[in-house]
This record gives structure tokens, C-alpha cells and sequence, in this order.
């Protein structure tokens, strides 16, 4: 950690997210405390904690950003099939913590987790506070998979997912980005990108461009709540499929 700056118990300041390292890509401060004030601040200016239970806490803030835009959504043939066998339930904020109890779940695809109960402790705060969200897909009165992210202005930031079953997490993420695009929400940050987050259409985006996004997102007056549905697969002006 040498040569990263140590936070201030009493300091809810960052560095600026331009300071942050190229390798580790986005590493920009260590310690301080996962307290609701300082994760607002933390996301209003593109900065989140990722860290296991071996380290202290480790913020950052990567560049290039991977983002997606709720009406760029792709949905491929077989996820397009199993959206419209409708064999399923969508709702918002019903199970929160089952939501973060399933993305920590380990398997033999994900031997760890960073979801540590400290982190678990920290989002369900701020889901109690009305700042953080689940979608929850259920069948048989089960919860087959999900996601949660935080909301601040109009501005969503995704944190994890899970499937127990086949299509779970995608047909999660297909209601939040209809549900997003129907409210004005313009832009998702999914943080960092891979296969997956690539499939759904997500894109890269520079640091100076999602830092503008950013202030004008976040700057807006915002009313944490509970969240419920209003949208689904299908209901127009949706999603361009």
C-alpha cells in the first residue's frame, strides 16, 4: 500500500479520482470506515469499496469506466425466450438481504467473496436509509436470483448479482434497465467490465467523460425510498429489444 493515502477516521474527503493508480487499475485510498456519509461520498464522486476480508477497506475508482445505458440494453434470442415465457415474479426491495445473502453465496465458480458481513452490515444500511436497491426474481414463491446497487440523483450504481437458476441475474438486469430508462435514469455504472456486462451491451467510458456524468446526475435533489415496480418486459416505451 505504499505511497497510497490512509483515510482520516475524521475525514470524509477522498483524493481526487485522478490520483488514483494505472496498476492496480483504479486502487485510490485505504481505510477509514464504511459509514453511510462517507459511501454517499464515496459514490457521488465515482469511488466504491472492494476489498476481502484479509485487507483493510481499499476504494477505488478504474479508468476507463464500464458503464451501460438502460435504452442500449442487448438481449440475446435465448434470454428474449426466457423473458417471454413469464414464468417468473419481478420485485423491488421485497428481500434486500436475501439479495446480498445470494450474491455472497460461494461456488465452484466463485470460491470468495468480497461481500463480507461488514460490507453486508454497511449496504443494508444504506437499503434501510432508502439509498440501496434489489431486484428480486422469484418462482415458486423462491428467489432464483437478483441484484442490489445504490441510487443517488439519477444516477444508478450496480454492486453484484446472482442466479440460482438459468437467466436469473439477466432477467433481473432487464427489469432494472426498463424500470431505470421509465424513471430517467440515463446512465448505469457497473464499475468494472468483463464477459458478461459486455454480453448485456455494456461499453467503456473515460474518466472525464463519467466524472461529467456524474456531477449532473448526482447534483439533483434525490429522494431515498422504497423502490417498487411500475415496469415489465414488454410494457412500451421499453427497452429497444
Amino acid at each position: 500500500m505504499s505511497g497510497i493515502p490512509w483515510l482520516d477516521q475524521a475525514d470524509l474527503d477522498f483524493p481526487p479520482i485522478e490520483s488514483a493508480l494505472d496498476d492496480p487499475n483504479g486502487l485510490l485510498a485505504v481505510g477509514g470506515d464504511l459509514s453511510l456519509p462517507r459511501l454517499l461520498n464515496a459514490y457521488r464522486h465515482g469511488i466504491f469499496p472492494w476489498y476481502d476480508e484479509s485487507q483493510p477497506i481499499l476504494w477505488w475508482s478504474p479508468q476507463p469506466r464500464a458503464v451501460i445505458f438502460p435504452e442500449r440494453l442487448y438481449i440475446n434470442r435465448s434470454l428474449r425466450k426466457a423473458l417471454r415465457r413469464n414464468d417468473y415474479e419481478i420485485t423491488l426491495d421485497r428481500n434486500f438481504a436475501g439479495v446480498l445473502r445470494g450474491c455472497a453465496e460461494l461456488s465452484q465458480k466463485r470460491p470468495g467473496t468480497w461481500i463480507t458481513d461488514e460490507m453486508r452490515r454497511a449496504y443494508q444500511a444504506l437499503h434501510d436509509a432508502g439509498w440501496a436497491h434489489s431486484v428480486e426474481v422469484w418462482r415458486d414463491q423462491k428467489l432464483i436470483g437478483g441484484l442490489y446497487g445504490v441510487a443517488i440523483g439519477r444516477m444508478f450504481y450496480g454492486e453484484s448479482m446472482f442466479s440460482r437458476e438459468s437467466n436469473a441475474s439477466k432477467i433481473a438486469f432487464v427489469h432494472l434497465c426498463g424500470q431505470l430508462h421509465e424513471w430517467g435514469y440515463p446512465l448505469i455504472d457497473c464499475q468494472v467490465g468483463n464477459d458478461y456486462l459486455e454480453s448485456m451491451g455494456a461499453e467503456e467510458m473515460d474518466r472525464a467523460s463519467f466524472k461529467k456524468y456524474l456531477q449532473q446526475l448526482t447534483n439533483g435533489q434525490s429522494n431515498p425510498k422504497k423502490w417498487s415496480l411500475d415496469w415489465y418486459y414488454g410494457k412500451p416505451p421499453a427497452v429497444q429489444l
